[in-house]
């Protein structure tokens, strides 16, 4: 997975979104500071800095407002998800020069601020209202079970199926008939992304950075 934000850091990171959406301008170190009753002004920028290096915001340490939200639109009490044209073997298995681009959505459809996107390529789970070009959104903060729809990793690529056991083995099942199930094995490079928790289908072409960007990406 990408690097989880601490509670610190995902409040503080809410507050950079809601304050620049309500004063169109983002707030200074102190106000960070003042709002979180931090005294160090260091310890602030280190809060900052930590955001940074894990792809939420981009900073300019020589102005006191330097900060740019990455993905940022605007809207208050929304949240710029980021999806993904590649995922990395191993871990972390969602890194920041993979990320293409993101999705504002409102804060109340997501169920943790851990959420990316993948974008479907493929039929394979069309029997579950899944198809080529479907956005699905995945919660690496839920625990996987049998019978949830999950986005799995095997070596460098991705695939949206759904998690079944049988004996020892995990299997990932198409809800496609002409698309074969993957039974995993002992030595394969597996890993649980996270869980399906929402599909979304545009209908039309989206003229916006973050759905052009988003054509090549995972397997289903």
């Amino acid at each position: 997975m990408s690097e989880q934000l601490t509670r610190l850091e995902s409040s503080v990171y809410q507050y950079l979104l809601d304050f620049t959406a309500e004063h169109t301008y983002q707030p200074s170190i102190r106000d960070i500071g003042k709002q979180f009753e931090i005294k160090s002004t260091k310890t602030v920028s280190d809060l900052l800095q930590s955001l940074a290096r894990k792809g939420y915001i981009e900073r300019d340490p020589s102005r006191s407002r330097g900060v740019r939200l990455l993905g940022f639109s605007g809207a208050a009490q929304s949240t710029p998800v980021p999806f993904y044209g590649r995922i990395h073997a191993g871990e972390p298995a969602l890194l920041p020069e993979h990320r293409e681009g993101f999705i504002t959505m409102d804060r109340r459809f997501l169920p943790s601020d851990r959420v990316f996107f993948l974008k479907v390529k493929g039929e394979s789970m069309i029997g579950r209202a899944i198809e080529s070009g479907d956005f699905v959104m995945i919660d690496p903060a839920t625990t996987a079970r049998d019978g949830d729809i999950i986005a799995a990793r095997i070596g460098e690529e991705a695939t949206i199926k759904t998690l079944a056991h049988e004996g020892q083995t995990v299997v990932l099942k198409a809800a496609n008939p002409a698309d074969r199930d993957i039974s995993i094995g002992s030595r394969d490079d597996f890993g649980v992304l996270g869980v399906v928790c929402g599909v979304f289908r545009p209908f039309s072409v989206m003229n916006t950075q973050s759905m052009q960007t988003a054509a090549s990406g995972m397997i289903s």
